[in-house]
């Protein structure tokens, strides 16, 4: 048998969070921890048991989470950065895109092009 994927979710929307929760659930895969800032994105990347991730772009505050975009990308875990159509950086503009409002097989289709 194999292994789940282990999946980070960094999104600051509780009820969006939940949702990509239970759509990971039904796709087989398991959450690896659910973060709304930046810090506590990057608290469990350095963590470990991360296999992919998805980033919403724009987070509370006015918080953009390149930073956890950057850690993942040095440690290469692959991720998907979820937007609503935000300008995307330079270094991530080559990096899959799910597009909300997020369905689950728009979810299933950017966790499976990583």
């Amino acid at each position: 048998m194999t292994e789940r994927q282990r999946i980070l979710i960094v999104e600051d929307e509780p009820l969006i969070a939940m949702m990509l929760e239970d759509f990971l659930d039904a796709l087989d895969r398991d959450v690896a921890g659910t973060a709304e800032t930046v810090t506590a994105a990057l608290e469990l990347v350095n963590a470990g048991g991360v296999d992919a991730a998805i980033l919403d772009v724009n987070l509370r505050g006015g918080e953009k989470s390149w930073p956890v975009a950057d850690a993942l990308a040095a440690a290469g875990i692959p991720f998907v950065l979820a937007t609503g159509g935000d300008v995307l950086a330079d270094d991530h503009r080559n990096r899959p895109v799910l597009s909300k409002p997020f369905t689950m097989d728009g979810v299933e289709k950017a966790l499976d092009s990583l």
